[in-house]
């Protein structure tokens, strides 16, 4: 008993010391959640445009809103390709990739504070009911933009996390 507390004891103070610390501590006056709250998401051209902007501005929404002193600009890729052919050339699977670069640039000087990418993909079989497979592309795509999303937000919380002047960037 004595021993299975001392390994406990041990265990906490070893991640005490780990250097993890919460993404977004501070709650809404936190650097994450500051640096979110003044971002405005720029048009993204096509459907699934739409669906990824939709997605940021649901993911953006739930922080307190600032003035917006960062544009967020999304340019997307979407493919699809089929593999899987059997012996009549006829394709029973495909693999639909959506990609997105993204960069986050202060309103006030134009500087480009991150430039990164954000991608997923998914595999989607194709059926002898074309409705079915168009159905399947479309919840395919739908998932990809909420799952970009996701991407995206916490790759710029966590860089607002890290750096100290981002939500300063009206600062020379």
């Amino acid at each position: 008993m004595k021993r299975a507390a001392l390994l406990l004891a041990l265990g906490a103070l070893s991640l005490a010391g780990c250097g993890l610390r919460p993404l977004y501590s501070g709650g809404a006056s936190g650097p994450a959640a500051q640096a979110l709250g003044e971002i405005e998401i720029g048009p993204i051209a096509g459907k699934n445009g739409w669906l990824v902007r939709s997605a940021l501005a649901d993911r953006l929404a739930a922080v307190p809103k600032g003035a917006a002193r960062y544009r967020l600009e999304v340019e997307l890729d979407d493919q699809i390709i089929g593999y899987a052919i059997r012996s009549d050339d006829a394709v029973t699977r495909e693999r639909r990739t959506l990609r997105a670069r993204y960069r986050l640039v202060a309103t006030d000087k134009g500087t480009v504070m991150l430039d990164a990418t954000a991608g997923s993909d998914t595999g989607i079989d194709i059926v002898s009911s074309e409705y079915a497979t168009i159905a399947a592309e479309n919840t395919a795509l739908e998932n990809m933009s909420q799952a970009i999303a996701d991407q995206i937000v916490a790759r710029i919380a966590l860089f607002a996390s890290r750096t100290k002047d981002l939500p300063a960037a009206d600062t020379p």
